[in-house]
């Protein structure tokens, strides 16, 4: 099927009349014809039936015109779009965020890119370790941001944003949040029911680590959503435990324990040799020049003043 005998096709069946069809498309009438003859008998069966001068659309005409108008469009849409980048109106960067990462960590670099790039479209891809090192080696995503990466290869380079520990997740009005605790007694948690994010890479947070704490893990509820998650804390159906930057809400408490022994260290990931765009490139010096101490004191700052707001 050719696009070129859909738009004879189309225009036809908003004229009703081949003569008009073949001047607005700016043919001859038997080249008109001819396409849309070819489309009927792509379709097998006869889109419209003249009468004299009078057309009109057949029950299969009626029932592909909105089928052929949709693609008609999207058709359009494509080659508008590839004109623009083309042209260098507009450019695509993809990038690949750790499922466990805050996005709002990165709208000081993304903000920075949307001024330098107005006709920026950005693709975020969300995974764990593991789809993103996929991501990064099939070429779907330029860069990535995150924790270990699991598996390692050769090509990929890396550079070091900030380490952090994990934390316990309990719900504001828990009575663990209202002892202010610096740094949790793990006894204190130790008869107490779990969350495990389905999310959370087991290179960074594997259950048999959590439980070789001494906690009862393995009867944890699982949840694959991080707003589901936050929900079932603040209903106390358990503790998570996450990495200190993530689940920033007013709703939850972060409470240090060290006891766990849980780090991580986020990154930003690359693949080594390949091309890369200058948004990727402008991303990445941003990324790399940003201090990151100062970001993440300011966004817990900011959970604080929420927290007393409220």
């Amino acid at each position: 099927m050719e696009m070129q005998q859909v738009r004879y096709f189309l225009a036809v069946a908003r004229t009703l009349n081949f003569t008009r069809a073949a001047e607005e498309c700016h043919v001859t009438q038997p080249a008109l014809t001819r396409a849309i003859k070819q489309l009927e008998e792509e379709l097998g069966g006869e889109l419209i039936r003249r009468e004299g001068r009078n057309s009109h659309l057949t029950d299969l005409g009626n029932r592909m015109l909105p089928l052929l108008n949709q693609c008609y469009d999207s058709a359009l849409t494509a080659k508008r779009l590839a004109d623009k980048v083309k042209r260098g109106d507009i450019s695509c960067l993809a990038v690949a965020v750790s499922q466990t990462l805050d996005l709002d960590l990165l709208m000081g670099p993304l903000g920075e890119m949307q001024r330098g790039f107005p006709g920026l479209q950005l693709k975020l891809r969300r995974g764990n370790g593991a789809q993103i090192l996929e991501m990064l080696k099939n070429g779907d995503v330029e860069l990535a941001i995150g924790g270990p990466l699991g598996d390692t290869w050769e090509r990929i380079d890396s550079w070091p944003m900030f380490t952090e520990a994990f934390d316990l997740v309990v719900c504001a009005d828990h009575e663990l949040a209202r002892q202010n605790c610096p740094d949790l007694d793990v006894e204190l948690v130790r008869e107490s029911r779990f969350l495990h994010y389905a999310g959370s890479d087991p290179a960074e947070l594997s259950p048999d680590v959590i439980s070789s704490r001494g906690l009862p893990y393995d009867g944890s509820h699982e949840v694959d959503s991080v707003r589901d998650l936050e929900a079932l804390i603040v209903a106390s159906f358990g503790l998570a435990i996450m990495p200190a930057s993530a689940m920033k809400s007013p709703r939850v408490r972060h409470i240090p324990c060290s006891a766990l022994d849980l780090k991580r260290t986020v990154a930003i990931y690359s693949v080594a040799g390949r091309e890369r765009s200058k948004e990727a490139g402008a991303l990445l010096n941003l990324l790399r020049s940003t201090d990151w101490s100062d970001r993440l004191v300011a966004a817990n700052r900011s959970l604080a003043d929420q927290v007393h707001a409220a």
